[in-house]
């Protein structure tokens, strides 16, 4: 099982001084990624409950760092990690120019990183940068159309419903080829299928193993279904726990619990088909040297 970590982002783990120590550090404590998420507001009166906890959006997001320049830094300071987003909103921009910027994240890299894509959960965001909040499943199809062109063709043409990009050299492309790994969060019927069909794996969020097992297999059937290789698809398996002291009901975990509660469910994910798993220790400690406490605790639960 590979293990990653979060970068430090947001809340009072928002400076470039958290970003490089914690970044080196999880380098040397052997994890093998590091993994930034994408979120531009906190509302004053949230359209969306929070998807978590008692739907109360957390209070660290107030200040939150942008995803892609986060893991630039992170970049420029670790020679061996890989780099991911879990996840990035795609369709807050146009995807000519995102796709632009994940190839020079993964140009400058030299070509460690993971395209992790979500639809987002809040509309308010949406409304913020003037995308439609309706149809997003359509809309992220022929995003993805427009980008994989960008990193793969030669000559990239496209004339669809919503982006027009007129027949064009764009460069450079992606150092891994034919593009990064692509990764797809989702939940839904729809969202699992479209990971089947279209990823390289699916960005999991922390459940009950019976029910990661039953999504991956919708997975798992959409890609034989599109004449896939259903082996070949990766699940990453994200946690936000809250670390306590005393043994949580097993019904909190992961979400809450001891580090050993929390690591043992992890490695228990493996049955279920996670091959990584991704910690963010951000919303359970407020300086550095307790996350880096921290993460060597699980990581040597995880890989003794």
């Amino acid at each position: 099982m590979r293990i990653g970590i979060a970068v430090p982002q947001y809340g009072s783990f928002a400076t470039p001084e958290a970003i490089v120590e914690v970044a080196r550090a999880a380098e040397g404590l052997g994890f093998d990624s590091l993994w930034a998420a994408d979120r531009i507001l906190t509302p004053h009166e949230p359209s969306d409950p929070y998807p978590g906890g008692d739907g109360t959006m957390p209070e660290e997001y107030r200040t939150f760092l942008d995803p892609l320049t986060v893991l630039t830094l992170a970049a420029g300071v670790t020679g061996r990690l890989r780099l991911g987003t879990s996840t990035l909103t795609a369709l807050w921009h146009a995807p000519v120019l995102l796709a632009r910027t994940l190839t020079t994240l993964d140009v400058l890299s030299h070509g460690r990183l993971d395209v992790g894509i979500g639809l987002g959960w809040l509309r308010d965001e949406y409304r913020a940068v003037d995308v439609p909040w309706e149809n997003r499943g359509a809309r992220l199809e022929e995003w993805l159309d427009v980008a994989e062109a960008v990193w793969a063709d030669d000559t990239v043409r496209h004339d669809g419903a919503r982006w027009t990009v007129p027949a064009s050299h764009i460069g450079p492309k992606p150092a891994q080829r034919p593009r990064p790994p692509l990764l797809l969060g989702g939940l839904s019927t729809a969202g699992l299928e479209r990971i089947g069909r279209r990823a390289d794996g699916w960005l999991a969020v922390g459940m009950p193993v019976p029910c990661l097992t039953a999504m991956w297999n919708t997975v798992r059937l959409a890609a034989e279904a599109a004449g896939r290789d259903a082996s070949a698809l990766r699940m990453v398996l994200r946690v936000n726990p809250t670390v306590t002291a005393d043994e949580a009901p097993p019904e909190q975990v992961p979400n809450r619990g001891r580090v050993a509660q929390i690591t043992d469910y992890l490695l228990g994910t493996a049955e279920a088909g996670a091959g990584e798993v991704l910690i963010d220790l951000q919303q359970t400690t407020t300086t550095t040297a307790e996350l880096l406490d921290l993460a060597e605790a699980m990581i040597k639960r995880l890989r003794p």
